[in-house]
């Protein structure tokens, strides 16, 4: 398994609480400066943050917190945020307080920089990562793609079917797969979409005749945009009273490849409430040259390439 993880997916691995229940393990951690996680249980008054190893206390200095503390560019927040959370880290030195009792100085700056430069540098445009949302805006969603190193997935880029907010598809704290969008200066943004299946595979799994669940994603006046699924959406007959947001009863009519269109009739709507469940994902590479979500017939060609 690889070390570098999404915050939280390498506290409970066997290997993990081995080490942190042996100060003879913790010391071969040091000599080795493996990464580690822990629980952050206190952020102290100047902002170090106190961290439970189990077999001893372990101490990140605030200006060890998160690459860009020290130099001013990143805010406290990102220190402040990790309490009651797992964190990742290197142990650097073993020292004893006042009381003569042994504790760990910790770096999580020193993770992610070894994350960054072992595994993160290394992608490239169309690679597939674990990641884990830590964040959502209206404009997109945050997730920690390693070490707490967190990419930009723009609200457009996580399904074909558009949506209001990010809260429609994540919750924090989910774990989700990503595909590198682009890397400009450093920064990456993710991209989701790709993932979810194309036009034609979503399609496969509804035929003409079917009433089916979906939501009401837009309503226009010529009818209403109706979500099947994250990546599909057919359009509805108009009908008074239907609101975006709803819940959806709709009557499969015809489903049209050549044009990549589903006609749909609503029968009856509900209010829903948003309770967004794990992605079901149609590939499990883990690179992505080209995406065609159009039909092959289709004279609309929708897709996305990610290899220059």
């Amino acid at each position: 398994m690889s070390e570098y993880l999404p915050e939280g997916k390498l506290v409970s691995t066997q290997e993990n609480i081995n080490i942190l229940q042996s100060p003879q393990l913790l010391s071969e951690a040091m000599n080795e400066q493996k990464i580690l996680e822990a629980k952050a249980i206190i952020c102290d008054s100047r902002h170090n943050l106190i961290v439970d190893l189990g077999s001893m206390k372990g101490i990140i200095p605030r200006e060890e917190g998160a690459i860009g503390i020290r130099e001013g560019t990143v805010r406290d927040i990102a220190v402040i945020s990790r309490v009651n959370r797992a964190v990742s880290f290197v142990i650097t030195d073993f020292r004893t307080d006042s009381n003569g009792v042994k504790y760990a100085v910790l770096s999580r700056e020193k993770a992610q920089k070894k994350c960054l430069e072992n595994y993160v540098r290394g992608l490239v445009c169309g690679d597939v990562v674990d990641a884990r949302i830590t964040h959502l805006e209206n404009f997109g969603a945050f997730a920690d793609i390693g070490c707490g190193i967190v990419a930009l997935m723009p609200i457009d880029a996580i399904s074909v079917s558009r949506i209001e907010h990010p809260r429609e598809r994540f919750t924090v704290g989910m774990d989700i797969r990503a595909v590198i969008k682009s890397i400009e200066n450093g920064r990456i943004s993710l991209s989701h979409k790709e993932l979810l299946g194309t036009w034609e595979e979503n399609a496969g799994n509804f035929s003409a005749g079917e009433t089916v669940s979906g939501i009401v994603r837009s309503v226009e006046n010529y009818g209403a945009f109706v979500e099947l699924s994250p990546n599909l959406a057919g359009l509805a007959e108009s009908k008074d009273g239907v609101c975006a947001g709803q819940q959806a009863s709709v009557y499969i009519k015809s489903i049209i490849p050549e044009k990549m269109k589903i006609k749909l009739i609503i029968i009856d709507t509900f209010d829903y409430k948003y309770n967004p469940q794990k992605p079901e994902y149609y590939t499990d590479a883990d690179h992505i040259s080209r995406f065609l979500y159009s039909p092959q017939n289709c004279s609309k060609v929708v897709e996305t390439v990610f290899d220059n």
